[in-house]
C-alpha cells in the first residue's frame, strides 16, 4: 500500500516536472521508516517493564493486531476498484499541492509509511509472542524473506511503474487480512482465558491452534461475530466503491 502510493506520488511528481520537491517526499517515508524502529523498541521495553504475564500481553497484543488488521483489509477492499483507488490518489496530490508547499508532500509519504510501520510493529510483536522462544528463528527467516521480496516489488513498480491489476491486488490482500484478524481474535481471545481474563466454556468442536481455532463458546462467538462483521464491512465498501466509480 505505501509503495504505490510513493510510486504514485513520485510518478506524479516527475510528469509535472517537480523533480525538486522529490527530497520532500524522501524525506518523508526515511523519517517514518526511523521512527518505526523506535517504535519497536519502545513497545518491546515498555511491554518488558509492564509486570503484565505473558497470556495477557499476548492477548491483548493480538487483538489490537486483529482491530488493524481489519481495518486495513476493509481500506484495501475500499480501493479493489481501479477508478477508486485512481481517485484516491488524486485527491490525496491535489489537496497537497493546493497547499502551495511540498511540505504537504513529505507529511502525506510520512503518514502513508508510518501507519503501514506501524502496523508491521504490531503484526510482528503478535507473531513473536506468539511464536515463543523456539519460534523466533522461524519469525526472523520469514521476515527477511518478505523483506527481500518487497525490496524486489519496490523496485519492479518504481521501475516500470503502476501496472499492477491493482483491483485482484487489493482485493486478494483484503481477504488475507480478514482471515488474519479472525485468526488473531481466537488467539487472543484464548490467551486472555489462559490468563484468566475471560471464563473457559469447553464446546465439542476441533482445536486448530495454528488457525486461531479453539473448542470455546467465548473464541467462537467472538471469531463468528467477526466474520459477520467482516461480511457486512465488505458489502458495505462494495456498495460505496460502486456508487463511487
Amino acid at each position: 500500500e505505501a509503495i504505490l502510493v510513493l510510486a504514485a506520488v513520485v510518478a506524479f511528481l516527475v510528469k509535472a516536472e517537480r523533480r525538486d520537491a522529490l527530497r520532500y517526499v524522501h524525506a518523508g517515508w526515511i523519517s517514518a521508516l526511523a521512527l518505526g524502529v523506535f517504535t519497536w523498541f519502545a513497545a518491546s521495553y515498555l511491554v518488558s517493564i509492564s509486570g503484565a504475564g505473558r497470556e495477557l500481553t499476548e492477548g491483548i497484543t493480538a487483538l489490537v493486531a486483529a482491530v488493524v488488521l481489519l481495518y486495513v483489509g476493509f481500506w484495501m477492499h475500499s480501493k479493489a476498484y481501479a477508478q477508486a483507488w485512481q481517485r484516491y490518489v488524486r485527491e490525496k496530490l491535489s489537496g497537497a499541492l493546493s497547499t502551495g508547499t511540498v511540505w504537504a508532500l513529505a507529511v502525506l509519504s510520512f503518514l502513508a509509511v508510518y501507519r503501514e510501520v506501524f502496523e508491521v510493529v504490531l503484526f510482528y510483536q503478535a507473531l513473536w509472542t506468539q511464536a515463543g522462544p523456539d519460534g523466533g528463528s522461524a519469525v526472523i527467516g520469514g521476515f527477511v524473506v518478505a523483506a527481500v521480496v518487497l525490496v524486489l516489488l519496490s523496485w519492479a513498480i518504481f521501475r516500470y511503474g503502476i501496472r499492477l491489476p491493482l483491483g485482484v491486488f487489493f482485493g486478494a490482500s483484503s481477504v488475507l487480512m480478514a482471515l488474519l484478524a479472525i485468526v488473531f481474535v481466537g488467539k487472543g481471545v484464548a490467551a486472555l482465558q489462559e490468563a484468566g481474563y475471560i471464563a473457559v466454556d469447553l464446546v465439542n468442536f476441533p482445536r486448530i491452534a495454528a488457525l486461531g481455532v479453539y473448542p470455546t463458546s467465548q473464541s467462537l462467538l467472538a471469531q463468528a461475530s467477526l466474520v459477520v462483521v467482516i461480511a457486512l464491512g465488505f458489502a458495505w465498501t462494495y456498495k460505496v466503491a460502486g456508487k463511487k466509480s
